[in-house]
């Protein structure tokens, strides 16, 4: 075969391209295909990539029809090439006919030589237009050549003539280039092979292959190398005949030439006698032919006797040859048998009837000695086929056994169905029992056992036909342990595979397998035998019941016992030792053995018990190769007793000495399989199991030093951090979702114990020198570290590597998932190694820091967690299961150093406080980190870095500290915050009740004395005041601007909240995204007792039964939150309150009230529906109304619109009893109220009950939220805050009282006190409701842990029973925590009350007590710290954070506000504010608005909540007049909003007028350097505040600066430009000036706006008050002549306002006493005079009257030619109220007069007349322009203005012609005065309010006629033509009166004026 292979030649080579042609897929073989692999050999290695095989049918004529190639796909020289061979074959088949055989034969040689030369140009390819024929032609011409040398030769002779005419010479023969043609052809198509089998070729070539294998050359040797010329030869010849023979054809063209019989026969007979280099290749052919038999052949063959003469010939060889040689004849001769079996039985028949099953039985037998692999291939290939000659069979076997049970339940033997390869012929599987029993050779017996495993996988049942048959396996097993090792090995696979394969349990096999193991007459027999039993055990259950009731499970413990008792013996002995191999591993397998009959089964365990083997048991532990079974053995005992396992092994780790770590960790392994189990972690508790484990880590104090210190060296670091690892996995299961080992571990501070261990062993520092702070350059996340320490070549040292996996290891537990981590691979060492021993432990490290394996490398599957730093960091939903090992990591935080790589130290020290940051990102970590103690931690272990403020963890630290301080921290705790940096640690005080803490918060104000008392005697003088002298404070503004930040940060609101408020109420949070349900269980919320009912069945607490429902109504009223609604589809409803009931003696409870919401519209659903207490998937839908009735039993109100997610609101729920049985029922959300409707009231008694027994009694209990019977997972989560029930209706006043307590209020509303109610003076305190109509109250700052034991104790056992059955736990229950919302309402008056209420749901139900800073602050000082931090500031940033802290405290603490006021702190606020003005700026302005309560607008109400901050700092208008950024500016136009605000305005004017603002604003007008625009919006505020607030005393002040705004008549103020204002905005108010006169004018129009405004509304009382308390002398003040017109305008508009009223007209016409605004304004001035030394005479002026009307005229004469006074009249006179016209009527007099004529109210007129004495004003000032000389610049007004009026009177009569005014004597006097009187006027209105003034006595007389102008007024026509109009209508109509007619009064007057 070498030299057969050695090389092939270049043709062949070429043949690897491929040829172009279509592959063919051989026909599918006879046999079954899993047969086939062993059957085919291939035709040689070198043909792989060549070989073609045939097609099926189907696809032969696809075939056919395809060409040959392309010639599109050839170079075009080789195009040319082939089309000229074309050309040429085509010529010689067209003449071929014609020539004779030795012309045909020489032109067909002398184209084969241009046919091989163009196949090799092409690589292969063949391109001619039929190459059919020339196939056929060349075949044929090799045919003759090959007949014409064999003919009438001798054999030798013929051979030779072969081998000189294939042989390749110098150039090709003849008979080669025939050769390698047709081999060529042969490679075509199918075709192509066709016509080469009709040549005759295939019978001409068996001829050959005969001749070369019988007859050898002589002159060669045989073992000779053969030349490569002939190799090749002889390898195309042979691929040639494979070629052909494998078509059917091949071998029927075969038999025609008889040599296929002598080939066969001369394989048997001449083997030793043929050729050498041919017996392969022949072998090969025959093979080929064997596969291709058809029906003729083995007609043929038959015939012959072919097989028999073989068989026989084969005997005598297998006596003399060799048995590998037999066994290759052999081979061939049971081809042809197998082969043919699928076409025809009958050499079958011929082979068994010729005795061939001896002749294989004995030629096997030859085999036994072989060495291995010696005739191996051939051997196999007969055992091979003799295993499938046993499915070669007509019929099947019938067979019939007995199935013995038990069986595997799975096993079905009846449903077996066969797979037509079952077991038909048993002689040949005879043949391979019969050497099996007599051979004991190892190939032999393990070839002859896997053929049985081969006949098994072809067919199941071919298991029980042999075995109910032949019984080999039976027979087998007795014999077994004779044979080999590895022969026994397999056997006993094999029975093993009946099981887990057949899933048959065979009886009678196991009960030899176990005689042999009893027996146990070779040990490894035993040994294997034990195995296979072990792997069945392992398959079923079953197995264990079966090997018990056999006795092997009696038998092993038996022989342990034995063995440990040999252990015990030799312990602490060299004799420990001796036992080694089998005799041990059949100990260990033993062990096994027992533990796999003992798992899962009880039965046997208590079996081991029983045998008293547990002590025997233990002793195994010891031996490390026994301690896996041992362990597993014991972890089956603690199945029926948890403790006894829990004290072995908790006794085994604290015995063990410290150098057994590897017993340790074994015993930790299997500690944590068990711990799996919820049921074990209380053994493991009582058992001091937390104890024990810590124990294990202080005993390796030092083991991690660097380097190792004594024998810790040996051992090796890595296994110490895997002793660490499992350690603190053991605590993480033992505390994993166990709320009684995690209270018992943190109550027990065994997280401080295992911090101090962990901090002992090495790796972290130790020492008490202070660490020097470094600069870093860098900075590494903590994921960035753990990458760069295990996942890099980055050189990092061995403590710091110990130090992250522990912090890894912590981190993991932090989360809850570190006893689901393997980071630690298992890997069993070889028996007899030492690798536990870590010899190489050092030098491992150094390459490898962490070698989890004990010295292998760790997995790349460690390092996944941290590939992404980023997604570590980010952590958002990373929730904290044990928080307490959060502050084990802090505790650790200062001992990550190491002297001399201190910058490392602090980046690690840096990177661990980000990631402990990352950790508290969520405010539900930081409210379970407060919890957990976590600030106490870091102010006691973190000292140096809170000194420091430059120190790297300062600022992370800080910021920690201030996330967790925002939501609760202990008073102490934030004292000793405050102090570090400023002095040494106070020492820290025990955590006191945090219930006591916050049940200050919400404290009645009838306690409010108490509560002083109790703080001037909680806080010393030198806390509260002298601020100065904390140490802390005396570091300066720097340390006060940090503590301020710290402050801010931890006061700030986080979210917006309903009340803007940072203080979170204390909660119980409801999620039901965990288990589905969570509630609070209220139990026994009332009792209905029959008359005769024993007391004792009722729990609560108080005296006196509590009827139910109660009699008035009931109120629902809580404050809660959604964090998250549920999904729609999926919706669960907020289920506030449920009332459940049941009568005793009834196993039925109904649901009787109940108040929900449901997130699917959002709608709350209130009901008295009696409803069954049963599970949602039997209920009827919740909010189904089933019954309608005019009084519904259910109601819904829509809510939608006003929940937000992530808010506080509060719902009241009020049902009010009616008549009938009927209710009427109200729900409010924050105080707005979604509807209120009719529905039926509670009935008396559950369900359908009509009466009650005398000795039954109903018990009434509650739920707030979702109880577990109505169990159903939702993303829900919310939160429940102050809860209470009362048994009456409260009204809409008591509910906005409630919500303006908030959340935070902790009391029973007996002594409500609200912020800002102080300033109200004699408050009078009530109770909001009654004592004994509170039911309960529920908050969940007034609760604790408890548990069942100590409820009963402290209350009742009907309540202790109640709730242990709620909850699920034996009602003796002692250790299980109990979360208890006390009820804080139980202490009041009244009858039976609930105890409270408990938690229900471990998971879905959390509690947090609210104890912020703003609230713990109070307790170490309050604002007085706040308030230092202000006088401290030295700069404006510092200021702002003193401000802003003292802002959020004042605003979310009512407690800081009583205390602020207490200590008299805003008073101190405005003192250092003005102390500090240069450092105010808009940003603390801001923060001020804010404290008053008046900044958020359009966010809340603009009430002015805080009285004293907008009493002394916003009102304190000095401290702002000084202030930068025009601060007071600001803080006016805020006022100025607050004033116009749509809520709240009348509110704050009011606060406003107690402050006294009005003479503030007031006293501002005299700064000299105020401004027109603060003018402006001061006279804004005084108008807002008189109109909200309108009281004389404010007008009086205001009246009085007026007069200070005015000067002697000697200054003319008209001549001074208004315009010009602006530009001299600093000129002094003491000088004249326009803007003197700009403020008198915005104040007289402020006044006059007042007193016209629609808002206000003054009564006629009132204004005549205003006026008399005024004076009229202080009106005509106003009126001079040397004052501004402007403010004469505005100062007449303001008296005729006044006198528009009839009343004050008279009083003003008759006289009126003078001076009274002095003397208001003056009052109690004599007594501050009085007080003062000197003091100056107060002048009295007496008191003088003032005839207002006689002064108004002689004023008015001075102002004639202002249009806007002639309004002002026309509007009196028209009894029409002041408006001002439009710009365009204001142009001239004319357009005023028609406007006001158009637009007066007529029905004024027809009620109250026109105006006599406005008339006589309009007439006087006629008279006084039509008198006077008319300059050439005032003609236009002095013409036009009286013509003007006269029109509008002649305008006025004829509309009112009956009017009494027109009848008027004063009116006709003036009238006539004006028609008759000529001459200038006199005198001016200078002098006219003095005592001698010519208007104070009364007079009448004319004006000097000599005055007279001597050209009449052009009005003067107008006038006369009024008077006659006048006179002829009075003439025709006299008045019925006897008032003088007008034409006399005319006559009068004329006369007296002529005189």
């Amino acid at each position: 075969m070498a030299q057969q292979q050695k090389g092939l030649p270049s043709d062949t080579e070429l043949l690897r391209s491929p040829l172009h042609f279509p592959p063919v897929v051989s026909p599918p073989a006879s046999m079954d295909k899993a047969a086939e692999p062993v059957w085919q050999l291939e035709e040689s290695p070198n043909s792989a990539g060549q070989q073609e095989q045939n097609p099926d049918d189907g696809d032969t004529a696809e075939v056919l029809e395809q060409p040959a190639h392309s010639k599109d796909e050839l170079p075009q020289s080789h195009t040319i090439l082939w089309e000229t061979l074309g050309k040429q074959f085509v010529e010689y088949e067209q003449i071929a006919p014609f020539l004779i055989p030795e012309d045909q034969r020489r032109r067909l040689l002398e184209f084969l030589p241009l046919f091989l030369k163009a196949w090799e140009q092409s690589a292969g390819i063949i391109v001619l237009p039929n190459v059919q024929l020339l196939a056929s032609e060349v075949s044929k011409l090799l045919t003759k050549e090959i007949n014409r040398n064999l003919n009438g030769k001798p054999a030798e002779e013929a051979r030779l003539a072969l081998e000189q005419l294939l042989r390749q010479k110098g150039e090709a023969g003849d008979g080669y280039l025939l050769l390698k043609s047709v081999y060529l052809l042969s490679q075509t198509d199918l075709r192509t092979m066709w016509n080469i089998i009709g040549s005759g070729l295939p019978a001409a070539l068996m001829q050959c292959l005969y001749l070369f294998f019988t007859v050898p050359l002589k002159k060669t040797s045989e073992g000779g190398e053969t030349s490569e010329e002939d190799a090749q030869t002889q390898e195309m010849l042979v691929k040639i005949m494979l070629k052909l023979y494998k078509e059917e054809q091949g071998v029927e063209e075969l038999l025609t030439a008889d040599k296929l019989q002598s080939l066969i026969i001369a394989t048997s007979s001449l083997w030793d006698q043929c050729s050498h280099s041919w017996k392969e290749p022949t072998g090969r052919v025959l093979r080929a032919i064997s596969k291709t038999q058809t029906k003729t052949s083995i007609v043929y063959l038959q015939a012959v006797d072919c097989i028999k003469i073989a068989v026989q010939n084969l005997f005598t060889l297998a006596d003399t040859l060799p048995a590998c040689d037999v066994c290759e004849a052999a081979s061939i001769v049971l081809c042809f048998v197998k082969d043919s079996y699928p076409v025809s039985s009958a050499l079958l028949t011929e082979f068994e009837n010729n005795d061939g099953y001896q002749l294989l039985l004995k030629i096997l037998l030859r085999c036994e000695g072989l060495q291995q692999n010696e005739g191996d291939p051939y051997l196999d290939e007969i055992l091979d086929m003799l295993t499938c000659l046993t499915t070669c069979g007509k019929t099947e076997l019938k067979v019939s056994g007995n199935i013995v049970h038990p069986q595997l339940p799975h096993f079905d033997f009846e449903r077996t169905q066969s797979s037509g390869m079952t077991v038909k012929n048993l002689q040949p599987f005879q043949v391979l029992q019969s050497i099996f029993q007599r051979s004991n050779d190892q190939h032999l017996c393990g070839r002859i056992l896997a053929a049985i495993g081969t006949i098994w996988a072809w067919d199941r049942v071919n298991f029980f036909l042999l075995e109910w048959t032949l019984q080999p396996i039976n027979k087998f097993t007795d014999i077994i342990h004779f044979k080999p090792h590895s022969v026994q090995v397999q056997f006993f696979r094999l029975v093993e595979s009946i099981v887990l394969e057949l899933s048959y349990v065979p009886h009678e096999i196991l009960k030899k397998v176990q005689y042999l193991i009893k027996e146990n007459i070779v040990p490894f027999c035993t040994l294997t035998a034990l195995q296979c039993l072990l792997s069945m055990t392992h398959k079923d259950l079953l197995f264990t019941d079966i090997f018990r009731d056999s006795g092997l499970l009696g038998l092993l413990l038996a022989l342990l016992r034995k063995e440990a008792k040999i252990l015990r013996k030799s312990a602490g002995t060299n004799l420990s030792g001796l036992k080694e191999g089998t005799e041990k591993e059949l100990n260990v397998v033993m062990l096994e053995m027992v533990a796999a009959l003992t798992a899962r089964s009880v039965r046997n365990t208590v079996v081991l018990k029983d045998y008293g083997m547990v002590p025997y048991i233990k002793i195994f532990l010891d031996d490390e190769s026994y301690r896996s079974a041992t362990l597993s053995i014991l972890e089956q005992l603690s199945v029926i007793n948890y403790e006894e396992y829990m004290s072995i092994i908790i006794g085994a780790l604290c015995s063990s000495t410290q150098w057994e770590l590897h017993l340790k960790l074994d015993l930790l392994k299997s500690l944590l399989r068990i711990l799996e189990s919820p049921k074990s972690h209380s053994a493991f508790r009582t058992c001091s199991g937390f104890n024990g484990l810590l124990s294990l880590l202080s005993d390796m104090e030092g083991a991690l030093q660097d380097p190792p210190p004594g024998q810790w060296a040996a051992v090796g670091q890595n296994c110490i951090l895997e002793l660490v690892f499992y350690t603190l996995q053991g605590i993480t299961a033992a505390l994993h979702l166990d709320p009684v080992n995690s209270n018992f571990f943190q109550r027990n501070g065994l997280f401080e114990k295992m911090a101090e261990d962990l901090g002992s062993l090495g790796c972290f520092w130790t020492e008490g020198k202070r660490q020097i702070p470094v600069s870093l350059e860098k900075k590494r996340t903590f994921a960035d570290f753990l990458g760069a320490a295990f996942c890099t070549s980055e050189p990092f040292p061995a403590w710091l590597k110990n130090c992250i996996w522990i912090l890894k290891f912590l981190d993991l537990m932090v989360k809850g998932t570190l006893h689901q981590e393997s980071y630690f691979k298992e890997g069993k060492p070889e028996m007899g190694e030492e690798s536990r021993d870590d010899q190489e432990a050092p030098q491992a490290q150094e390459e490898h820091p962490v070698a989890f394996n004990r010295g292998k490398k760790l997995p790349a599957s460690a390092y996944m967690l941290w590939e992404n730093p980023e997604e570590k960091l980010e952590m958002r939903d990373c929730t904290i299961v044990h928080a307490g090992a959060v502050c084990v990591m802090v505790r650790l935080l200062p001992k990550l150093y190491k002297e001399g790589h201190a910058q490392l130290s602090q980046e690690i020290q840096c990177a661990l406080v980000d990631h402990i940051q990352s950790l508290v990102k969520s405010e539900k970590s930081r409210q379970v980190m407060c919890d957990s103690g976590l600030l106490s931690t870091i102010v006691t272990s973190c000292q140096d870095a809170f000194c420091s403020d430059s120190h790297p963890l300062h600022l992370p630290l800080t910021r920690v500290f201030e996330k967790l301080a925002s939501q609760a921290v202990e008073p102490h705790v934030l004292r000793q915050f405050l102090w570090l940096g400023g002095s040494p640690l106070l020492p820290s005080r025990p955590s006191t009740n945090k219930t006591k803490v916050l049940s200050c918060q919400g404290i009645d104000s009838a306690n409010a004395g108490s509560e002083e008392s109790v703080v001037d005697s909680k806080f010393d003088p030198q806390t509260i005041v002298p601020v100065r002298t904390s140490p802390w404070l005396s570091k300066g503004s720097a340390l006060a601007l940090q503590t301020a930040m710290s402050l801010i940060s931890m006061t700030s609101p986080r979210n917006f909240q309903l009340h803007s408020t940072a203080l979170a109420p204390s909660f119980v949070e409801f999620d039901m995204s965990m288990e589905g349900y969570g509630c609070l269980y209220l139990p026994t919320l009332a009792t209905v007792m029959g008359s005769s009912a024993d007391q004792s069945v009722s729990g609560g607490t108080g005296m006196g039964s509590r009827t139910f429902p109660p009699s008035s109504g009931l109120t629902l009223s809580c404050w809660f939150l959604v964090t998250k609604f549920g999904l729609v589809h999926n919706g669960h409803p907020l289920r506030f309150l449920t009332v459940v009931r049941h009568m005793s003696r009834t196993e039925q409870e109904f649901v009787c009230f109940s108040v929900s919401c449901f997130p699917q519209d959002l709608s709350l659903v209130i009901s008295t529906e009696e409803v069954d207490f049963q599970p949602l998937d039997i209920m009827e839908p919740e909010g189904e109304v089933l019954n309608p009735s005019p009084f519904p039993r259910q109601v819904q109100f829509g809510c939608g619109k006003l929940l937000v997610t992530g808010q506080w609101h509060h719902l009241t729920v009020t049902v009010a009893k009616e008549a009938k049985k009927s209710c009427l029922v109200s729900a409010y959300i924050n105080g707005q109220m979604l509807g209120s409707a009719k529905m039926q009231y509670l009935q008396p008694l559950p369900g359908s009950c009509i009466s009650m027994e005398p000795s039954s009694f109903i018990d009434v209990y509650g739920y707030i939220g979702t109880p577990r019977i109505w169990k159903q997972k939702s993303s829900l989560t919310w939160r429940l805050g102050p809860t209470y029930l009362f048994e009456e209706a409260i009204s809409v006043e008591t509910i906005e009282v409630i919500i303006k307590l908030g959340p935070q209020y902790c009391s029973n509303f007996q002594a409500v006190y609200l912020q800002g109610e102080d300033q109200c003076s004699g408050h009078n305190i009530t109770p909001l409701v009654a004592e004994d109509k509170i039911s309960f109250g529920i908050n969940a700052v007034c609760s604790a842990l408890t548990t069942v034991q100590d409820i009963k104790s402290s209350f009742n056992e009907v309540d202790g029973r109640l709730i242990a059955k709620e909850i699920g736990i034996n009602s003796r229950d002692s250790s299980t925590p109990i979360f208890l919302a006390k009820n804080i309402a139980g202490h009041l008056s009244g009858s039976l009350r609930t105890i409270g209420s408990v938690a229900v749901g471990q998971y879905g139900v959390r509690v947090f007590q609210s104890s912020p800073a703003a609230t713990s602050l109070n307790f170490i000082g309050g604002p007085a710290i706040l308030l230092g931090l202000i006088a401290m500031a030295r700069d404006d940033h510092t200021m702002y954070a003193a401000v802003k802290v003292l802002n959020s405290i004042l605003n979310s603490s009512p407690l800081s506000g009583k205390l602020m006021r207490h200590i008299h702190g805003y008073q101190l606020l405005s003192y250092l504010l003005k102390r500090k003005t240069q450092l105010l700026n808009n940003r603390i302005l801001q923060l001020m608005f804010s404290l008053v309560g008046t900044a958020e607008l359009g966010f809340e109400s603009s009430v002015i909540k805080n009285y004293n901050a907008f009493q002394y700092v916003l009102c304190n208008f000095e401290l702002w007049m000084k202030a930068p950024e025009n601060l007071d500016h600001v803080l006016l136009s805020h006022l100025v909003e607050i004033f116009q605000s749509s809520r709240g305005a009348c509110q704050n004017v009011g606060i406003a007028y107690q402050v006294q603002m009005v003479p503030k604003l007031v006293f501002l007008f005299n700064d000299p350097e105020i401004s027109s625009s603060k003018i402006t919006v001061a006279c804004t505020i005084l108008s807002h505040l008189l109109q909200g607030y309108f009281n004389t005393r404010d007008v009086l002040r205001i009246g009085l600066f007026l007069v200070y705004t005015l000067k002697p008549s000697s200054v003319d103020e008209n001549q001074i430009y208004l315009d010009s204002v602006a530009e001299r905005p600093t000129e002094a108010l003491n000088q004249t000036s326009g803007k003197t006169i700009c403020l008198r004018n915005q104040l007289l129009k402020m006044l006059l706006d007042v007193i016209r405004s629609d808002k206000l509304h003054l009564s006629s009382e009132e204004k005549e008050k205003t006026f008399l308390a005024l004076g009229p002398d202080w009106f005509l003040l106003f009126t001079q002549s040397y004052l501004h017109f402007s403010t004469v305008v505005l100062g007449i508009k303001l008296l005729l306002c006044f006198l528009h009223n009839r009343l004050l007209l008279n009083k003003f016409r008759e006289g009126m006493v003078a001076g009274r605004w002095l003397e208001n304004s003056s009052a109690g001035l004599n007594i501050l005079m009085d007080n003062l030394k000197n003091h100056p005479p107060v002048p009295d002026n007496g008191y003088f009257l003032i005839f207002g009307f006689s002064v108004l005229q002689r004023c008015l004469t001075d102002h004639i030619h202002i249009p806007e006074i002639y309004l002002a009249v026309a509007e009196l006179f028209l009894a029409t109220p002041q408006s001002e016209p439009p710009e365009a009527v204001k142009k001239d007099l004319e357009s005023m007069l028609q406007w006001i004529l158009q637009h007066h109210i007529t029905e004024n007129v027809l009620k109250f007349g026109l105006c006599a004495e406005a008339a006589v004003l309009l007439l006087e000032m006629v008279r006084f322009t039509v008198d006077k000389p008319i300059a050439d610049a005032e003609a236009s007004w002095a013409i036009a203005y009286p013509g003007n009026v006269i029109e509008f009177l002649c305008l006025v009569y004829h509309s009112y012609t009956q009017d009494p005014v027109w009848h008027c004597p004063d009116f006709l006097k003036t009238l006539a005065m004006v028609a008759f009187h000529s001459g200038p006027p006199k005198g001016g209105s200078e002098g006219l309010l003095t005592p001698d003034g010519p208007a104070i006595a009364e007079g009448k007389g004319c004006a000097d006629a000599s005055s007279l102008p001597l050209l009449p007024h052009p009005a003067k026509k107008q006038v006369w033509d009024f008077v006659r109009v006048l006179l002829m209508d009075s003439l025709l109509n006299t008045p019925a009166n006897k008032q003088g007619h007008p034409l006399e009064l005319l006559l009068e007057i004329n006369t007296s004026c002529s005189s």
